[in-house]
């Protein structure tokens, strides 16, 4: 009964301990499990596989500093996906935070693992521009009525990728990337709907049950928080294992989120033992009594 009590008085600061170590420990040694992409995410996956070398996907940097660690390694794979598959990438924003982010993409990713690619011809960062769902509305019919320059002050027209691009249905699939609005829900309505576009995205976890509803009718695919990163991630090594030596954050934080969820789930059943036994242990005193 001396290791029962204690059990039931656990002091709530062993518990939190327990949660560091079991974060800390799983990184410090690397601890990582094999992650296998859901229908979900491997849809997104097989679009791009799928499509043609010279095709054009949009992609839209719709988040801040505060969701990078979630959404940022969607982000670099999906870059590393598309120009795998030779396919000719868009980088805008509808988040003003989103321009720097896109650049520091652009730079880390996209020059530094790719150099011979070019830009203009290959890629093209068109940077942020104000008004929301108002600006997607007036994408859908005209692009470059708003976008007359990129984001370094070329004029379109003097940018050989974009000279094919007249309107969002010009892109063979657009992908969201952020946590919140707008983003992928305003792409939906406001492009996939109307244009009949292929959307998909990537969200945070606490994003990813609002945007289900979506899928699959109007949704093509969504990676949800790190978990989805880390199955996108998992399904590039398989196809193109040359990627495995690269950086895998979404695999790497999966590890220490993975056994912090079982040590949690270790407390609760702990916990519900002993309000059980509690319980039981004054029903017997009243009927004692």
């Amino acid at each position: 009964m001396a290791l029962y009590d204690k059990i039931k008085n656990i002091d709530r600061r062993v518990i939190f301990l327990f949660i560091s170590l079991s974060v800390i420990i799983p990184l410090l040694l690397n601890i990582t499990f094999s992650e296998k992409a859901g229908p979900i995410v491997k849809n997104i996956f097989n679009k791009i596989e799928s499509l043609p070398a010279g095709s054009r996907v949009l992609l839209s940097m719709d988040y801040g500093p505060s969701t990078v660690p979630e959404i940022q390694p969607m982000v670099n794979v999906l870059v590393r996906h598309c120009n795998e598959r030779n396919i000719k990438i868009f980088y805008m924003c509808l988040w003003a935070t989103g321009q720097n982010l896109t650049t520091t993409t652009v730079d880390s990713i996209q020059t530094k693992e790719f150099p011979e690619k070019q830009y203009g011809i290959d890629y093209v960062n068109l940077g942020y521009k104000a008004g929301n769902e108002g600006l997607i509305n007036v994408l859908i019919t005209d692009m470059k009525k708003m976008y007359t320059t990129d984001v370094n002050g070329t004029y379109i027209d003097d940018i050989p990728i974009m000279r094919e691009v007249s309107n969002l249905t010009s892109f063979d699939l657009i992908v969201g990337l952020g946590g919140g609005t707008p983003g992928i829900k305003e792409w939906i309505l406001f492009a996939g709907d109307p244009g009949n576009i292929d959307i998909a995205g990537g969200c945070t976890a606490v994003q990813a049950p609002l945007l289900y509803p979506y899928w699959p009718n109007q949704l093509l695919g969504m990676m949800g928080g790190i978990k989805g990163a880390a199955e996108y991630e998992s399904e590039l090594i398989s196809r193109y294992p040359k990627y495995k030596d690269k950086s895998q954050p979404g695999i790497k934080m999966m590890g220490p989120q993975a056994i912090a969820h079982i040590v949690i789930m270790i407390f609760i059943i702990i916990g519900n033992i002993t309000f059980f036994v509690e319980r039981s242990r004054a029903n017997r005193k009243g009927e004692i009594g």
